[in-house]
């Protein structure tokens, strides 16, 4: 059975003005090779921004006057993405991939009190190879100040106050699927699997996905000028192919797996 996955990333200031031009897709070309950039005008947006990220975050805190002290360090903007895996969204079809996102989208809205006008973006893209939401909102809670007036506060830190947030994100967007129909398993989080969650990119800097690729393209094993049929040895042409793959491949994405 497949996953309901929701991921979490938080972002300073700086870090908007690239996620804009990638999630909005206002790049000419990018590094993500998975783009099919033929396919880019079955991208769809749930909540479309008025400008960049940068200008729309000014907007919002403007006009719903929101509190909290915001220093360069601060983390301003977080951003989910939302999916399951490629065969799931086949199997469902078009309009139930449609729908998947839509009742997400809501989730998002009504988790911890969130409220629609605190998302700036919410962009589907079909480009890739499975389908995706990039959904990026405003962390904001509603508390009281000093003098116990409501006020909507950005805060960062006290949106992913407990130490177990993810696991209650987890829990929480699971249930809402399973109860709008879509027949899916519990995704696991960091704090269950321990594990850091890396990027495609990411993951093939670790991987050396680009050299390898390379290298598996450019092997060549020589055999003689004139070959005698009875003097090749499969076995052992197959053993030279592996042994260079071990020596050129293998072992250098090891090491570096290994200092990581």
């Amino acid at each position: 059975m497949s996953y309901a996955i929701i991921r979490n990333t938080k972002y300073k200031r700086e870090n908007l003005k690239g996620i804009f031009r990638h999630n909005e897709r206002r790049n000419k070309n990018y590094s993500n090779e998975n783009i099919d950039k033929e396919k880019s005008y079955l991208n769809y947006s749930l909540k479309t921004p008025q400008y960049s990220y940068e200008k729309e975050f000014d907007r919002i805190k403007e006009k719903y006057n929101l509190k909290g002290q915001i220093k360069t360090v601060s983390n301003i903007a977080c951003e989910y993405i939302i999916t399951s895996d490629h065969d799931y969204f086949e199997g469902i079809g078009e309009e139930e991939t449609k729908r998947f996102f839509e009742t997400a989208y809501k989730f998002v809205s009504e988790y911890k009190d969130l409220g629609e006008q605190y998302i700036m973006s919410a962009k589907v893209h079909m480009d890739e190879q499975t389908p995706h939401m990039h959904l990026v909102f405003l962390p904001v809670i509603h508390t009281t100040d000093k003098k116990g007036n409501s006020i909507d506060k950005l805060a960062c830190s006290e949106f992913w106050k407990a130490k177990d947030s993810y696991r209650q994100l987890q829990d929480a967007f699971y249930k809402y699927m399973v109860e709008n129909g879509f027949n899916l398993q519990r995704g696991l989080s960091k704090e269950e699997t321990g594990r850091e969650h890396y990027s495609v990119e990411e993951y093939k800097k670790i991987t050396n996905f680009k050299q390898t690729k390379e290298i598996l393209n450019n092997m060549k094993l020589e055999l003689p000028d004139i070959p005698d049929i009875t003097d090749i040895n499969i076995n052992r042409l197959s053993r030279k192919r592996d042994e260079k793959i071990l020596e050129e491949i293998i072992k250098p994405k090891d090491n570096v797996i290994q200092n990581l």
